[in-house]
């Protein structure tokens, strides 16, 4: 734009046109202060409503005095003379906000001053507005560039509240924002002051998060009203009954309204129509103006709203579920007596959804209403999967005084056996339940296939696949098996499977289970079945297939807090599986924020923990590692994610390779392997192998060939090809490896692998390779932003040193001390003081604090301002000593 207002052929000068709010003024102001800034001689008008009645209202300053008036013609010329004095090598710059708004003799002269050329010209005009033929004849006959300015986009709407708060913000805070202001920047502006004022946009452990319900502060609300207009009463009630019930199809709201009041709406902009399917839906056009008009009407009228919307719903006969679901909604908030079979469809539909608020509500409105003991089901494992067991216990409490037959009975178990085991944490009392129940009937030998299902549900999500895959054929077969008993007896085989090795496995499982779900209600599990099958995709290796289930998680539940969590979690884990850090840091922070008001329901929380230790160890920050690792420790791992357990452990392996303990972590990572091997967990056995090769082990190859022939999926076959070539130290065999790990979608595995590449060539001597593998695994560690790992430091930095003085070095940088780096090499102080020594001698340095600083740089770049480690001797300390 500046460029254009200097040039010197051509236009002369720029239109800015755009919607009311979105920035025009501002930006024009900012053009015309840098061209002041720079010397430059400026005006700056503003037209509006009242003066476009008055002649020359904008220039009144350069029009003659009263009395003086020559001819029109005349006029134009001397006015436009007086705006641009003659000022010799000066060039005027005239910027007229709300151009459209000029009275016929003022858009007269600035169609002059552009015809002319007598000076630059800056013009905002809304879109759509309607403006003097003089104007638009501006930029229709070529004399000023015409730019369209849009609305923010969710990206950049994030960007400025972040710079306005100074502080990251939570994903789904921008969301709402986003979808609230729909990137209009003066609506963002005084939306954010209002609700920082409220308190209701804050921030907590470094990160901005909005809750609660917004309250429109009066500028705001002058604002939207101002767009708004006023409108007719039949106007307004189509406005209010879209503001209560959007989005309504024309059909219906015509019915409620007068017809030509729904068109008249449209025609004022005041409604969108849009095609969903057969049909026609009307939105408002603004989300804003739902928000002013709900906060302008009365609660009387907008219960009556809400009731006739929710009685034609029902009479047009809606068959979606969405459909049942919103009629519910309105219908609680209604004048209307409460429907009790209704609000329970409803309850199980929000449970589905993720959003556990909602269900809860509609579930206790239906027990209120009488609807028993399948209502009272849903309250009871709503508030075990929100964290609240206290609650949940009392509900179950109920939910067994409302059974009436053997079949609720059994139901009401399997609600408290999944209770005991996610919400309360008591696996122990969990089994106990569940064998309680079988002792109870008639056959403890072959007990009913609901607690059949129930004993695979826990095999599963307990860590025991051989017996949830060998018990599930007892409970599936049978076709008299109840849909929410076939929901738990596929969630532990799809557990089972998963973590088995077993994902190819998965799928018709998956399929079924949500099958049961929409058939029976039993809802709040279809996060969690997600969830295994996202980690059972990522554990075998199909990572961009793992990436696109939980984004389309994502994308149904981002409206929802609890859901809403859990999916950034699923989306931030498949994104560290593919090695995009950046990302999978944010979704993760988010995860944590969004979850944090549920506790740790059904260890949510704790495995985003897991994660994010990853994220940080591989960036190359110990120190963010052991923090979140040291959170990781102090939370009480939940029962239900017991299946797990490996990676919780390999969490641990991470946090010892950021600290640069290679060896700890290599002796930790093959643990995990081992114990989960005992479990017959053989894909989490591949991948903390693979953890461990990841950190340079070259003992393990013969273990992940031998698994490569029973695990499913690319991640066993690629692992064991890096293993093998590692342990050969054959460059060229580990270059292959890396391109197959990333044509498998693992950026991080391909970058380790072309780094250990690198260090295979230079031990052979062959430079030219070292360099070809070196530059790749740079572009790699590049691509997944900015990835340290223990392979790519030492490919980055090749120093004389042996592979146990590189790892002692290497601590140092991270601030251990020799006792601390004993503990971790399982060694005496005295032999990690000799390592220390033959690295000065073969380094050339005085003492471990020189040591620290050539490290450091290339052992933790993010925490290149962190305090130096302690020395205990002085910087004097001569190197033909031990130093210590």
């Amino acid at each position: 734009m500046l460029g254009a207002l200097r040039r010197l052929n051509g236009p002369v000068g720029v239109v800015l046109s755009g919607s009311a709010g979105v920035g025009k003024s501002r930006l024009a102001r900012a053009a015309l202060d840098a061209i002041a800034g720079r010397g430059g001689h400026t005006r700056w008008s503003v037209a509006t409503v009242s003066s476009r009645a008055v002649p020359l209202a904008v220039f009144a300053d350069a029009a003659p005095a009263r009395g003086d008036d020559p001819p029109d013609g005349d006029l134009v010329h001397q006015v436009a003379s007086a705006l641009v004095p003659d000022r010799p090598g000066a060039r005027m710059v005239i910027a007229i906000d709300d151009a459209h708004l000029l009275d016929p003799l003022s858009a007269t002269v600035v169609l002059r001053l552009a015809v002319t050329g007598a000076a630059r010209l800056l013009l905002t005009v809304r879109s759509g507005a309607p403006t003097p033929d003089a104007v638009t004849a501006l930029w229709k006959d070529g004399y000023l560039t015409r730019l369209e300015v849009q609305p923010l986009s969710e990206a950049e709407t994030a960007a400025l509240v972040e710079q306005v708060v100074g502080a990251p913000v939570a994903t789904a805070t921008v969301t709402r924002m986003f979808a609230l202001t729909q990137g209009n920047v003066l609506y963002l502006r005084h939306l954010t002051d209002g609700e920082i004022a409220a308190s209701r946009l804050h921030e907590h452990n470094g990160l901005w998060r909005w809750t609660g319900t917004p309250t429109l502060s009066p500028g705001l609300v002058e604002l939207v009203q101002g767009r708004m207009g006023v409108v007719t009463e039949p106007v307004r009630d189509v406005v209010d009954l879209l503001a209560v019930g959007e989005p309504l199809s024309v059909d219906l709201l015509s019915k409620l309204t007068d017809p030509d009041a729904v068109e008249e709406s449209e025609s004022l902009d005041l409604i969108t129509v849009e095609r969903d399917g057969r049909r026609l839906q009307a939105r408002l056009a603004h989300p804003l103006y739902g928000e002013t008009r709900r906060a302008s009407i009365g609660t009387l009228r907008s219960r009556r709203l809400r009731g006739m919307i929710a009685e034609a719903m029902a009479a047009s006969g809606g068959r979606r579920a969405e459909d049942s679901l919103r009629r519910a909604v309105l219908s609680l908030e209604s004048d209307l007596a409460p429907d009790p079979l209704l609000f329970t469809d409803a309850a199980e539909h929000a449970a589905q959804l993720g959003d556990l608020p909602l269900a809860e509500r509609l579930a206790r409105a239906a027990v209120d209403a009488g609807a028993g003991f399948r209502a009272q089901t849903v309250v009871a494992q709503v508030l075990t999967v929100a964290g609240r067991p206290e609650e949940a216990a009392r509900e179950l409490s109920r939910l067994t005084l409302l059974a009436d037959d053997e079949s609720e009975l059994v139901s009401a178990t399997v609600t408290r056996v999944i209770h005991l085991l996610t919400s309360a944490g008591r696996p122990a009392d969990a089994e106990a339940a569940l064998d309680e129940a079988v002792a109870r009937v008639a056959d403890p030998q072959r007990p009913p296939s609901p607690l059949t299902a129930l004993r695979v549900f826990l095999d599963g999500a307990r860590g025991r696949p051989a017996q949830a895959i060998a018990g599930a054929p007892a409970a599936l077969d049978d076709a008299t098996l109840p849909d929410e008993s076939v929901v738990l007896a596929c969630f532990g085989l799809v557990a089972a499977l998963a973590s088995s090795g077993r994902a190819d496995e998965m799928e018709p499982h998956v399929a079924r289970a949500v099958a049961a779900m929409g058939r029976s209600g039993f809802a709040t599990f279809r996060l969690s079945l997600i969830a295994l099958q996202v980690a059972g995709l990522r554990l075998a290796g199909y990572v961009d297939r793992a990436a696109e289930v939980a984004a389309a998680c994502l994308q149904q539940a981002q409206d929802h807090s609890f859901a809403g969590g859990v999916a950034s979690y699923l989306v931030g884990e498949a994104e560290l599986g593919r090695g995009r850090l950046d990302a999978a840091a944010r979704l993760l922070r988010d995860a944590q924020a969004e979850l944090e008001a549920f506790g740790n329901s059904a260890g949510w929380r704790h495995v985003a923990l897991i994660a994010l230790v990853q994220v940080a160890a591989i960036r190359g920050d110990h120190a963010g590692a052991q923090q979140v690792l040291a959170e990781l420790r102090a939370r009480p791992r939940s029962s239900a994610m017991a299946f797990r357990e490996p990676e919780n452990a390999l969490a641990a392996a991470w946090g010892a390779a950021a600290e640069g303990a290679v060896t700890q972590a290599i002796t930790m990572a093959k643990e995990v392997a081992d114990v989960a091997a005992e479990r017959a967990q053989h894909a989490h056995e591949v991948l903390a192998l693979q953890t461990a090769v990841r950190f340079g082990d070259r003992t393990v190859a013969d273990r992940l060939v031998r698994l490569a022939g029973t695990v499913d999926g690319p991640r066993a076959p690629a692992a064991a090809a890096h293993a093998v070539a590692l342990a050969a130290a054959d460059g060229a065999a580990l270059d292959a490896a890396s391109a197959r790990w990333e044509d498998a979608g693992d950026v991080l595995a391909a970058a380790d692998a072309a780094a250990q590449a690198a260090l295979a060539h230079r031990g052979r001597g062959a430079r030219a390779a070292e360099h070809a593998s070196a530059s790749r695994a740079n572009d790699l560690a590049d691509r997944c932003g900015g990835a340290r790992t223990p392979a790519l430091a030492a490919a980055a930095r090749p120093l004389p040193l042996t592979d146990r003085e590189r790892e002692v070095a290497t601590m140092i940088a991270a601030g251990l001390s020799n006792r601390d780096i004993a503990e971790r090499l399982v060694v005496s102080v005295r032999t990690v003081e000799g390592h220390v020594y033959r690295a000065c001698i073969k380094l050339g340095l005085s003492d471990r604090g020189a040591i620290a600083d050539l490290m450091r740089p290339a052992a933790s770049p993010a925490n290149s301002g962190s305090p130096r480690s302690t020395r205990t001797t002085s910087p004097s300390t001569k190197a033909s000593k031990p130093v210590r």
